[in-house]
């Protein structure tokens, strides 16, 4: 998969043919800082892997205004363009982990063995929060824009990525992981058995 001005020109740039919008990433940016808010984490850096555009970066330095913020892309014409940090997510190792640790429809893009070193070195990344989210197989075949979406993936069931993650976090919902051990505040109703 090319990464490079015309990927983004069609899936990004072009609010005809975006899959997403920066509206959009406002509001999940609010939900990110509600949530963390609500399980007491004060976030004091955040890793967004697979970056991309960068349309997180601003609603979350607003919401989270004492917060560094590292992008990982591996898009070499965005690392250009942005200043983003050059790297994948399944090789990255950072001085320190994150607060919080962002993966928003990145890991459909790698094959299994990549994708399953990336969910594993989420836990040298992540103290605190992970969001995360994939494409899934059923999200393919009954959630999202076809016409939008980019067809170039690697769909595998909800339960590959969730079975891999259950290792060293505890699910919530609406995408959002508790790193096992982290002194956050959760209700037993409030999360996934």
């Amino acid at each position: 998969m090319a990464f490079d001005q015309s990927y983004y020109q069609r899936f990004y740039y072009d609010p005809r043919t975006a899959v997403t919008s920066r509206a959009e990433m406002r509001a999940r940016a609010h939900l990110i800082s509600a949530f963390t808010a609500h399980v007491g984490l004060p976030v004091r850096s955040i890793l967004d892997a697979g970056c991309g555009t960068g349309m997180l970066r601003a609603p979350l330095l607003r919401a989270f205004r004492k917060a560094t913020y590292v992008g990982l892309e591996t898009s070499e014409y965005l690392c250009r363009r942005h200043g983003w940090v050059c790297g994948s997510l399944q090789d990255y190792r950072p001085s320190a982990p994150f607060d919080l640790v962002i993966c928003y429809d990145v890991l459909q893009y790698l094959e299994a063995r990549e994708a399953a070193r990336a969910l594993a070195n989420f836990a040298r990344t992540c103290r605190g929060v992970l969001y995360f989210s994939a494409l899934t197989r059923r999200d393919w075949q009954r959630n999202c824009d076809r016409s939008r979406t980019d067809p170039d993936v690697h769909l595998r069931a909800a339960e590959w990525y969730r079975a891999r993650l259950r290792r060293q976090f505890r699910e919530v919902g609406a995408g959002f992981w508790l790193r096992r051990g982290a002194p956050l505040t959760l209700w037993e109703l409030e999360a996934v058995v």
